[in-house]
Parts: C-alpha cells; structure tokens; sequence
C-alpha cells in the first residue's frame, strides 16, 4: 500500500522549510510569489492532500456538524436534511448524516462517535424517550439543538412543529366533513410528536362536542409503510369501523391506503384518511392523499443556523441565548378526505 504524501515531503521536494509549506497552505499571501509557485508545483506533482482532522484539532473547532434523525426512509426527515446542509455549506461547514432507526441504543451509539469525532454541533431529533441519551452526551459541552422536538426542561435550543395544532387540523378537517367516529394511526407512544398530534386530535372533537370515545387509536412499533399495512388491517378487523382515520405521518398513511385498497375499500367514499408531514408521495398516491404539511426544510435550516450561531461567536461577543422556535403547520387538502357524509 502506498504511503500518504505529507507536508514534509512536500517541503523537502521543493527545498523549503515545512513552515513555508505551511503559509503557502494558509497564508499564501505572505510567501514571495517565486516560492510559493515552486511549493504548489510540488504539491501538485507530489498529489499532496492537506489532513483536514489535523488541522481541525489543532484549531480547537470542527468543520463538521452532526445530523442524527429519526428515520432516512421517511422523505420528512430527506427534506430537514437538505434544509441543514443547506445552511451548514453556506457557512463552509459538512453535515454528517446519521440514522437512529427510532432505536435509543443506536441512537446513544451514534451520539458517542460524534463525541469522539468532535464535531462542531449536532441536530437531533431524539428516539430515547427517557431523556438518557440527551443527558450522557451534554457532558461532552458539545452544543446540540433539537430538531422537530420542543426542548422541554432543557437550555438547548429547538425548532419544532406545532403538532398539537397540526393534530386539531387534522380532525377538525374531518369532523367538518361530518366524521363522527375517527380511528388514530398513532405510532410509537413514547414519541412526543405522536402524543401531541393526539392531544391536537382530541381539542378539535371537544370543540365539536365529541368525547375522547369519538377516536379510537392504534398505535404502532413504527413510522413507515409496513407499520400502516398492518395497522389498515386491524382497522379492517373493527366490528364497528371509524368512517375515517388520521395517521401520525405520511408513512402510516399510505400504509393504510394499501391495505384498504388491497381489501376493495374506497378512499374515501368508505373511509377517508388524513396523513401528516406531506411528503412528496403524499401527492402522488393512487389518492391523492390529504395531510399535514411541516416546513421541513425551513426547520432543518433554522436548526443549523442557531446551532452556527451558537458555536461561532468569538470571545467579548454577547452570550448565545437559545431560544425555542415553533413553526406552524398547514392543512393541505387532496381528494382522500373529501367524500361527503
């Protein structure tokens, strides 16, 4: 295997101290014209790659910012990506990509090796319900900021949704359109995100004058499609079936579309459905599917930008304040929810 050219290699092919090579590196300005030529020419013939990781540890600061969601199969999660690395590129910074899998354990796996690679930051939007996670990797006093989470009893900074008011959207939608009894396709209880949608869900039918009797949840081990199969089939099971059903996401939602079309139930003659997040699938299915929309990319950005202010203010500057952000959601309507009752 062929040896890593380094700067001393470099400073010896152009007959140079490795401090010349240095300020040809980063301080070109300062190295005469004649011998800063002569150094690029050897680092071009040598295939010289200055090591970015040396160069980050002896400055104290990462060029790289952590991004540990939920899910990369759900396209919500794509989207906060694309908002973050968006404004990480902007400011010179990468985003390292991670994915708990709704996992705690993989999710505390992938906190430590961002720990150990010392990364600039980290975007989280966390599996651990208990809180754990979030606890061991604050020792490491690497700033984070919560992503479609509200940091509650925390000083970190968040971006989030407002999910208790995207949930009221939902069924007030569906109570309007004259649903009495809606099934819930909930998702892992212990998500926050879940909990509130729910507690939106049930505002909107006490406002109608509906009891928590009027939904009727089934909650799931997981976010996606297959979780949504087999939710739509214990949905199918019920001797006194909902007229329509709000999913916690997109993913369940078409999940469920599949299994009633797979069993010949009409959406939404029979049953209507309302997803959430409105990913572009959402739009595309067989029935143009009705749902939630979160500014996704607009909360990947906003998370990435109070995480670069609070890791790049210099010494004397005013202290960082962190600081909540909720985004509101908005009812996107499409034909799977407008049978009329």
């Amino acid at each position: 295997m062929a040896q890593s050219v380094g700067i001393k290699d470099v400073a010896r092919a152009a007959g140079v101290s490795v401090g010349t090579v240095s300020n040809v590196i980063n301080r070109p300005d300062t190295v005469a014209s004649e011998t800063r030529a002569r150094v690029q020419s050897a680092i071009d013939r040598l295939g010289y790659v200055r090591s970015e990781s040396a160069r980050q540890l002896r400055a104290g600061r990462s060029r790289i910012m952590g991004l540990l969601v939920l899910d990369m199969g759900n396209p919500f999660f794509v989207d906060v990506a694309r908002g973050a690395e968006r404004a990480a590129r902007e400011a010179g910074l990468g985003v390292m990509v991670c994915n708990s899998a709704q996992n705690a354990a993989e999710e505390a796996d992938y906190l430590a090796l961002f720990a150990e690679q010392r990364v600039r930051g980290v975007l989280l939007t966390p599996a651990d319900a208990t809180g754990r996670n979030i606890e061991t990797f604050r020792r490491h006093g690497i700033p984070f900021v919560l992503v479609d989470r509200v940091a509650e009893g925390t000083t970190e900074c968040s971006v989030s949704v407002d999910d208790v008011a995207g949930g009221a959207l939902a069924v007030r939608h569906l109570v309007d359109a004259g649903h009495r009894s809606i099934a819930y396709v909930s998702g892992p209880p212990g998500l926050n995100q879940v909990r509130d949608r729910r507690i939106g869900a049930l505002n909107a039918l006490a406002e109608a004058g509906l009891g928590p009797e009027a939904l009727r949840e089934l909650p799931t081990e997981r976010l996606d499609v297959s979780a949504g199969r087999d939710a739509g089939a214990r949905l199918l099971g019920l001797a006194d079936r909902p007229t329509a059903v709000f999913c916690a996401n997109d993913l369940l939602a078409l999940g469920v579309l599949q299994a009633l079309y797979a069993a010949g139930v009409s959406v939404p003659d029979d049953l209507a459905i309302v997803g959430y997040d409105d990913i572009e699938f959402a739009a595309a299915a067989a029935v143009p599917l009705t749902s939630v929309r979160q500014p996704a990319v607009t909360m990947g950005a906003l998370a990435a930008e109070l995480l670069l202010e609070e890791t790049e203010q210099g010494e004397g500057e005013r202290t960082h304040e962190h600081r909540r952000v909720v985004l509101q959601p908005e009812l996107v309507v499409r034909r799977s929810s407008l049978a009329a009752r």
